[in-house]
């Protein structure tokens, strides 16, 4: 049976349950720190199996990863295909952007508890199975240059690491100076410094 949402009372139970692993890792983060969140004390908190837990997510890395990398959205129209490199820039510009009110969203302590080293969700090498912003940035940036609009002046593995190195730089900064840095501010002016320098337009052959 289904509800007028269009979806199952199975479908909703299963993200009654997802939200509230999710809640319950929350909370362990902020109150107590990356150190403390383990799968017995999330489904201690958030009163459900392990089996439950295994269910939705694979590790608990898994769960963090999920929250802070897929559930952004963004109005699909800001990566249609530009006309221009300054249209490029400003699209992966608006990513990240979106990516900061999530994090504020999320709060300080939830984000100072996910950037920890030891966080493998962080480990770009792994993340193989959802879009992540920079995943999604590279294939907006490829199909790009792949039309003939737009030209990088470094090569498209370099663009994006250091994308999501200068990105992990403005939430730590944040984060370090407890949410009072011009969060938004700052990511937009360093992400249009290094883009103005390596996007461009094509040259043209004579």
């Amino acid at each position: 049976m289904e509800d007028i949402s269009g979806i199952s009372k199975q479908q909703k139970k299963s993200q009654e349950t997802k939200a509230k692993i999710f809640q319950a890792a929350k909370d362990i983060l902020q109150k107590s720190g990356y150190e403390a969140l383990s799968i017995k004390n999330i489904c201690e908190v958030a009163k459900v199996s392990n089996g439950s837990f295994y269910h939705h997510f694979k590790t608990k890395d898994d769960l963090l990863s999920y929250y802070i990398e897929e559930q952004p959205r963004m109005n699909p129209d800001i990566l249609d295909m530009p006309h221009n490199s300054e249209e490029a820039k400003e699209a992966i510009v608006q990513v990240y952007l979106n990516y900061v009110e999530y994090c504020q969203e999320l709060g300080v302590d939830f984000m100072a508890g996910y950037y920890d080293t030891k966080n493998q969700a962080l480990n770009p090498t792994i993340r193989t199975e959802r879009p992540y912003p920079i995943v999604t940035v590279q294939t907006y940036v490829e199909k790009a240059i792949q039309e003939g609009v737009i030209q990088l002046n470094v090569e498209i593995e370099e663009f994006t690491t250091d994308i999501r190195m200068i990105v992990i730089g403005n939430v730590f900064e944040w984060c370090l100076r407890n949410g009072e840095a011009d969060f938004k501010g700052n990511m937009r002016r360093s992400l249009k410094k290094y883009l103005d320098s390596t996007v461009c337009e094509p040259k043209i052959m004579l």
